[in-house]
């Protein structure tokens, strides 16, 4: 597989290390949330075993392409505009959280208005750049960061703090059965898969797809679900880690590097998750305005002969974004973030059924084709 498909997987996996699905997972740490993380896994795996294999039989076409061809405007067109907002929320939870870091731990003193729209206008053009230019993007802003998360990881797992009884007394409550919110969190870290439905025009040759490369993706989860989960718990205890908004923050915070310019890893972890909550955003914000650029043919909207239709959703993203920041709080954010999840366990496997009806269409009109 092109190492462009594991970067749209890794993102999403890691941009949510410090986002809600750690606290989410903590509210249920003796509800079942070390079961969830197991059954997360294997839904997970599946899931993105399923959908790559649809869109690696058909190279190079998106999902708004297949729907075009095989169903009618009265349901790809709803469905798209859909599929747009989930986009969009996704990289909007991310956003507002890294927001309320800031405000919390660096710039307390600046209003979060401006903030806020700093982060935004750092990601909505880039939204706007041709899908091969974001996974570039990608790519570079992730080798800068990537020897960052090893750094943190490695610090945190040979830190003397990591007291490892807490972690196997977490670990004891693996007999209770999942708890739907937590199983949800789970899931949606495997969801960077779904990016495919945008990021496929990229990929224009078939790609080998084979029982390795799923124990890979299979292998990257269970770390970051185990790094994300346990250690928090192995540097704060268990008994109380669910009274923590960000345990990441905090157990970043434990770290000191002794012979080192900057003491505290906490800066440090900070400024690798800018980096990766720049590329969540960009990615999700980058999909999203390409559903409804298909949806309400963007392009061929015109003022004085430049195409002013693909700015429409980025003054609307933009809005509501600033609107949202400044009326949401943290508890807040955390009720939309388990909904939207809960929500995105039932629709994605569903979407399974409308990839067989794809399939069957696109085979059938290839027979037609040929007779």
């Amino acid at each position: 597989m092109s190492r462009y498909y594991y970067y749209l997987i890794l993102i999403n996996m890691v941009a949510n290390i410090i986002a809600s699905v750690p606290a989410i997972l903590f509210q249920y740490h003796k509800d079942g949330a070390v079961s969830s993380m197991i059954f997360g896994i294997v839904a997970g795996t599946i899931l993105v075993t399923v959908y790559t294999r649809f869109f690696n039989a058909f190279p190079g076409m998106t999902l708004p392409d297949l729907l075009k061809k095989t169903t009618s405007k009265w349901f790809y067109k709803p469905f798209l505009v859909l599929l747009a907002v989930m986009w969009f929320l996704a990289g909007l939870i991310t956003l507002v959280t890294f927001t309320f870091l800031l405000i919390r731990y660096v710039t307390p003193e600046m209003p979060i208005t401006q903030i806020s729209l700093t982060l935004i206008l750092s990601v909505i053009f880039g939204c706007l750049m041709r899908t091969d230019r974001v996974l570039y993007t990608v790519e570079l802003v992730l080798l800068l960061t990537f020897p960052l998360i090893l750094f943190i990881f490695y610090k945190a797992y040979s830190s003397k703090s990591l007291n490892w009884d807490f972690v196997k007394e977490a670990a004891l409550y693996v007999n209770q059965m999942p708890h739907v919110n937590s199983f949800g969190a789970c899931f949606f870290l495997f969801l960077g898969v779904a990016n495919l439905f945008i990021f496929n025009r990229f990929f224009t040759q078939k790609q080998k797809f084979k029982l390795k490369h799923i124990s890979i993706i299979g292998i990257i989860a269970t770390l970051t679900l185990f790094t994300t989960y346990f250690i928090p718990i192995g540097f704060n205890g268990f008994e109380s880690i669910d009274k923590l908004v960000y345990p990441w923050i905090s157990t970043s915070d434990s770290l000191r590097m002794e012979f080192f310019m900057i003491e505290r890893v906490l800066f440090v972890f900070l400024f690798f998750y800018l980096g990766i909550a720049f590329l969540s955003i960009l990615i999700h914000w980058h999909v999203s305005m390409e559903f409804l650029r298909f949806v309400f043919n963007l392009d061929n909207i015109k003022f004085k002969g430049f195409k002013v239709g693909k700015f429409i959703p980025v003054s609307i993203f933009i809005a509501i974004s600033l609107f949202l920041v400044r009326r949401l709080n943290e508890y807040q954010l955390f009720q939309i973030s388990s909904t939207l999840y809960n929500g995105l366990v039932i629709i994605f496997p569903l979407m399974i059924i409308l990839f067989f009806f794809i399939k069957r269409r696109m085979k059938d009109a290839e027979e037609a084709k040929q007779n």
